[in-house]
C-alpha cells in the first residue's frame, strides 16, 4: 500500500493543482480521496467545511480574469436574506461583462452582463458585483416580497454596525433609481418592489409581516421605534408600530426555541410595552402563512377605535 503523504499546513483552504504541484505534491497526490475536486484544477481538503467563501475561492483559482460572482451568489455574499431554497442552491452564479464570454464550467450558472452602472465589489476578499446592482439582478429570481426585503436589508442602517461593515449598503432613492432605468425582464418587479423598500426591518419575516398587514388595507406602519416609559427611559424598539392607535407588532423568531436568555429578555421588553401602549400583538411564524388572515384580523380589531 502506497504511504499517505500529509497535505502541506499551507494548503489549509482552497488551493489550486498547481500551487500542490509547488508544494511537492504528485498528480496522484492531486487526485487523492481527502480532496474534494469542486472545479477542474482546484481542490479543497474533504475535511473541510465546504462553505459558499471556500467554494467562491476555490472557483478563482481557475478563472479567467474579469469573472466575478453575481446574482444569488452575490446575495448570499452580502448576506441578504433569501427564501432557504436559495440559500443552499449549490452553483455558483459568475458573470462577465460584455462582451466576454459567459463563464462555463460544472457547478457554475454563467452570466453575460450589461455595463451601465455596475460595478465590481470586494467582499471577503471576493470580487461580487456591488449591493445595489445585485439587487437589480435579483427581479428575476425573487417574488415580490422577497425583494421587497432583500431591498429593507439594504437600506437598514443597524444600531450597532459589525466590524469591517460599512452600512447601509444602499439608500431608498438607489434602488428606485436603478429600478427606473433598468429595462429588460424583471423590470416590473423592480419598481413595484422599490416602492414598499423601508429602513427599519430587522429581519426579513418582519418585511414579509409589514406587507401582509399593508396588502390588507391596514395603515403604514412605523419601524423599530424607541418606546420610551412614563419617566422618559428606553424600554426598547418595536418592530411595527402604529404610534396613533398605542398599536405594536411584534415577530417572535426562534428565540424562544434556542435560546433562552434571549426570549427572557424578549418577554421583560414587550411585558414593559405593555404599560405604556393600549395593545402588543405577537405574531410567529405560522401566522406569517397559514395563520395570515388570523393575523390580519387580529391586527384590525387592536387598530380599531376602542
Amino acid at each position: 500500500m502506497p504511504r499517505h503523504v500529509p497535505l502541506p499546513t499551507e494548503l489549509s483552504g482552497a488551493f489550486s493543482v498547481r500551487a500542490g504541484r509547488q508544494a511537492g505534491l504528485t498528480v496522484h497526490r492531486t487526485r487523492g480521496p481527502d480532496l474534494r475536486r469542486p472545479f477542474s484544477g482546484a481542490r479543497i481538503r474533504a475535511t473541510a467545511d465546504p462553505t459558499l467563501r471556500t467554494l467562491c475561492a476555490a472557483y478563482l483559482l481557475r478563472s479567467p480574469p474579469g469573472h466575478f460572482f453575481s446574482h444569488v451568489t452575490a446575495a448570499r455574499l452580502w448576506r441578504i436574506p433569501l427564501p432557504r431554497a436559495l440559500e443552499v442552491r449549490g452553483a455558483l452564479d459568475v458573470a462577465v461583462v460584455k462582451p466576454r464570454a459567459v463563464p462555463r464550467a460544472t457547478g457554475v450558472r454563467g452570466h453575460r452582463l450589461v455595463p451601465h452602472d455596475l460595478s465590481v465589489r470586494l467582499r471577503f476578499g471576493l470580487p461580487v458585483s456591488d449591493a445595489v446592482s445585485t439587487w437589480c439582478q435579483l427581479g428575476t429570481v425573487l417574488g415580490h416580497d422577497d425583494l421587497v426585503a432583500a431591498g429593507d436589508y439594504l437600506v437598514r442602517i443597524p444600531r450597532i454596525q459589525e466590524p469591517g461593515e460599512c452600512r447601509p449598503f444602499a439608500r431608498p432613492d438607489d434602488l428606485a433609481a436603478v429600478a427606473a432605468a433598468h429595462r429588460g425582464p424583471g423590470t416590473r418587479a423592480l419598481r413595484a418592489a422599490a416602492a414598499l423598500v423601508r429602513e427599519g426591518a430587522d429581519s426579513r419575516r418582519e418585511t414579509l409581516l409589514r406587507l401582509l398587514l399593508l396588502r390588507a388595507g391596514l395603515p403604514e406602519p412605523e419601524l423599530n421605534q424607541e418606546i420610551f416609559g412614563s419617566s422618559g427611559d428606553s424600554l426598547g424598539y418595536a418592530d411595527i408600530l402604529y404610534r396613533k392607535q398605542g398599536v405594536i407588532v411584534e415577530y417572535d423568531g426562534d428565540q424562544h426555541r434556542v435560546d433562552y436568555d434571549q426570549f427572557e429578555k424578549d418577554a421583560v421588553r414587550l411585558d414593559s410595552f405593555r404599560r405604556v401602549v393600549r395593545e402588543v400583538i405577537q405574531v410567529r411564524k405560522k401566522g406569517l402563512y397559514e395563520g395570515r388572515e388570523d393575523t390580519v384580523a387580529r391586527v384590525r380589531r387592536a387598530l380599531a377605535p376602542p
